[in-house]
């Protein structure tokens, strides 16, 4: 067989390997979604109310969360089994993929007594200088306008009680308020 005939013979072998390799990568990428969506909703909203919205939640702030699962700074028994074995590079795609998607609406709304202490509380405690006037946040600050109200008060209570041990000021902060305090300002933001 002559020598250009095995090169070509060669390149046409490496390019199909190369094409099964990205199809298989693809394939794996698309299971690690698929297990993500099993908990965060298929489109956006999460069944349980203790689960939070990752869709358009901003990119670094995902990724941010994903590491400090693995590295134990969040506790959840299932989330760190996940994160367990997910590399940086995949953490970085999951958290590209769904900070991509559309924010969708939860339909949440707020009492006015509820509005009005959480209005209160995140005054005080002034909640716009990091999560923003809208509470949309950034890059590096959730958001948690729109946010599930359970979610939040949880996450509220976890800072408060030194379970969430991710954002030491956060935690500091959260001592400061009450039971119904942190209930009022998560319902007042998961109504926004």
């Amino acid at each position: 067989m002559p020598l250009l005939t095995k090169l070509l013979i060669a390149v046409i072998f490496s390019t199909g390997l190369f094409i099964v390799s990205i199809a298989h990568a693809d394939e794996a990428f698309q299971k690690k979604i698929e297990l993500c969506t099993s908990c965060h909703g298929e489109a956006g909203l999460p069944e349980q109310p203790e689960v939070p919205i990752i869709w358009g939640q901003h990119f670094y702030y995902l990724y941010v969360q994903l590491k400090d699962y693995k590295a134990g700074r969040r506790a959840n028994e299932v989330m760190q089994g996940i994160v367990e074995e997910l590399s940086r590079e995949e953490m970085k795609a999951l958290a590209q993929h769904f900070s991509e998607k559309k924010w969708p609406a939860t339909g949440f709304r707020s009492t006015d007594a509820a509005d009005s202490g959480g209005q209160s509380a995140a005054a005080a405690g002034q909640c716009v200088q990091c999560h923003l006037g809208g509470y949309e946040g950034n890059s590096r600050v959730p958001r948690v306008s729109g946010q599930k109200v359970t979610y939040l008060a949880r996450t509220m209570q976890e800072f408060k009680d030194k379970v969430r041990l991710n954002s030491p000021a956060k935690g500091s902060l959260m001592n400061s308020y009450t039971q119904e305090d942190i209930d009022n300002m998560a319902s007042f933001m998961a109504g926004l």
